[in-house]
């Protein structure tokens, strides 16, 4: 396989994400760094030293640099719309951290713009593209537990509240931004990781049946938080367009667990933690003995050949190559094809996630936004 040309993008935000980023760009060395812009001066110059990177005096500077063809947007995700947006009116893709933006109406600009600029803007979480990820939709694909019916999945952080987070920080020195995380919500950052693998393999989310708590008060006693009761669980229920149901838990309240259940006829695709993206696949076949049918209580591992073999560093409770949706934006520009997370596909994500946030007096939700279907990884095919 030849090597991808060059291509240069620049970082805006250099807080506590921009460090999983750093940490597998550098595999890619036919993507160039050109440069990091920040609102913050000292945490700006401080990230460009410690990875000796050029840093923009403005964003507009940023913006107006001819090299540049994709953005990676890592701001607050209150400051995503408005960053995403000036980026395409400049002409240049975007690459954004989740979510695309915080209201829907908001999200589809965005998209309509690219769309009618001839640009892309895509939306983390790429672990998607992802050896696990792929790996459990291709058992799916080839029916190894037959007909789906059912999927359980869970993001449960455990009582973040009570953890250490101010003391957390990035490698180059940034403080994990709790403020941000508990204002924000557990929803809209984390539900993205399985909303994107299951909207792939199963299609379009039709309708959504919701409910979002706010459950822990006084999360950070000495400061105020703004809003100071956004919803800390969500629990929805998702019906596909496959006729597929699956139950999604997003909590910073239950104890640790990060699974997934795939429940078919035949028996149960399963994975740990899809923050994993090297995370084994575990298959579990439906067994008949005499008058009793049970899951074989020996797992096997699902496996793929030709799955790339790549060792990922661990970065703080996950192994994830957050440059890999940088990366697929990059090789659908160059190759002229539709990027695998597009900008129809990153608002249904935002769409749902949104919904389900928002679920605080109860929701039965029916989507709006429609995506051309995902292409699997080519050596997933």
């Amino acid at each position: 396989m030849n090597q991808p040309r060059e291509v240069s993008i620049a970082l805006v935000g250099c807080g506590f994400v921009a460090d999983y980023y750093m940490a597998t760009l550098g595999s890619y060395p036919w993507i160039r760094v050109a440069g990091v812009f920040d609102i913050d001066a000292d945490r700006l110059e401080t990230f460009c030293a410690y990875y000796k990177l050029n840093r923009y005096e403005s964003f507009d500077t940023l913006l107006r640099d001819r090299q540049v063809t994709i953005v990676l947007n890592l701001t607050n995700p209150r400051a995503h719309y408005d960053v995403s947006l000036r980026c395409l009116e400049a002409g240049k893709h975007v690459y954004s951290e989740k979510p695309l933006a915080m209201g829907y109406a908001d999200a589809e600009q965005l998209v309509r713009l690219a769309e009618e600029r001839g640009l892309i803007i895509s939306s983390a979480p790429c672990s998607l593209l992802g050896n696990a990820a792929q790996t459990l939709w291709r058992g799916v694909r080839e029916g190894a537990v037959g007909d789906i019916r059912l999927v359980y999945a869970e993001l449960d952080d455990g009582m973040v509240h009570r953890m250490p987070y101010k003391k957390w920080r990035s490698p180059s020195g940034a403080p994990w931004p709790y403020k941000d995380e508990f204002e924000v919500g557990c929803t809209l950052e984390h539900a993205g990781y399985y909303l994107s693998w299951l909207i792939a393999i199963f299609g379009p989310v039709e309708k959504v049946v919701a409910q979002a708590s706010f459950l822990v008060p006084n999360k950070v006693p000495d400061e105020i938080l703004v809003p100071p009761d956004t919803p800390d669980c969500s629990i929805g229920v998702l019906k596909f367009s496959n006729g597929v149901v699956a139950r999604l838990t997003t909590t910073i309240v239950g104890p640790h667990d990060h699974s997934i259940r795939i429940i078919g006829e035949k028996g149960v695709l399963n994975i740990r933690d899809c923050w994993f993206n090297d995370a084994k696949v575990k298959l579990r076949r439906l067994m008949t003995i005499r008058r009793k049918t049970f899951l074989s209580p020996v797992p096997t591992t699902y496996r793929v050949a030709g799955a790339p073999d790549r060792k990922l560093q661990s970065t703080g409770g996950n192994r994830m190559d957050f440059a890999a949706g940088v990366v697929e934006l990059a090789l659908a520009v160059q190759e002229g094809r539709a990027c695998r997370l597009s900008s129809r596909f990153s608002l249904h994500v935002n769409e749902v996630a949104l919904a389900l946030q928002q679920a605080t007096d109860g929701l039965v939700y029916q989507t709006k936004s429609k995506f051309a279907p995902v292409e699997p990884m080519d050596w997933a095919r």
